[in-house]
């Protein structure tokens, strides 16, 4: 274990970018392959494409703006004082939370080859569920992150906690959504 934790950081050290992106494509394409087989109960079978499409997420998106967006919070508020970690948790989930669903919820609507129209519906239904609902996993997730651990790590610490956040996220993600047509039809 010890090796693959070396060659872990040695990848970390030498690609940092492509080691978050893979580290993020693990934890979504896990935490979808737990969501359909063990969480989801509508009787379909197992979709690899949503798998696919969940993994692909982690890879292009996730991995590669939480480089980029952690990078940046750290060097604007560099250490691990009480007031700087609560700062940036508090950037991190009303500012970064909300555009990060706006970016999950997009992706799959593109992926899915879903209209603008589906999105805009979709982000009215479950937008504020998403964010929300991160709120109880990450506040304190996030305390821990940025007061303990070190700032090379943090895409791999989320991505553990991400593992079982992305169940929730992949059902919300695939939840359907009524349109407003149809609610309108309803309340005639």
């Amino acid at each position: 274990m010890s090796g693959l934790w070396a060659r872990y950081n040695a990848m970390l050290e030498a690609q940092p970018l492509l080691t978050k992106a893979l580290t993020s494509l693990t934890g979504f394409t896990i935490g979808d392959i737990l969501a359909q087989n063990f969480v989801n109960d509508d009787g379909k079978p197992y979709d690899p494409m949503r798998t696919l499409r969940l993994g692909s997420f982690g890879f292009l998106i996730h991995g590669t703006t939480g480089h980029y967006f952690y990078g940046f919070l750290d060097s604007k508020l560099p250490g691990t004082k009480p007031t700087t970690v609560a700062t940036k948790v508090l950037i991190d989930q009303t500012m970064w939370n909300p555009i990060f669903g706006l970016m999950f919820f997009g992706y799959l609507n593109v992926t899915e080859g879903k209209s603008l129209d589906d999105y805009k519906n979709k982000i009215k239904a479950d937008l504020k569920t998403a964010v929300m609902g991160s709120w109880a996993v990450w506040v304190p997730a996030h305390t821990i992150n940025f007061a303990f651990v070190p700032p090379s790590q943090r895409l791999l610490y989320i991505n553990s906690i991400q593992i079982g956040y992305n169940v929730f996220l992949s059902f919300l993600g695939n939840k359907k959504v009524e349109s407003d047509d149809k609610e309108e039809k309803k309340e005639l």
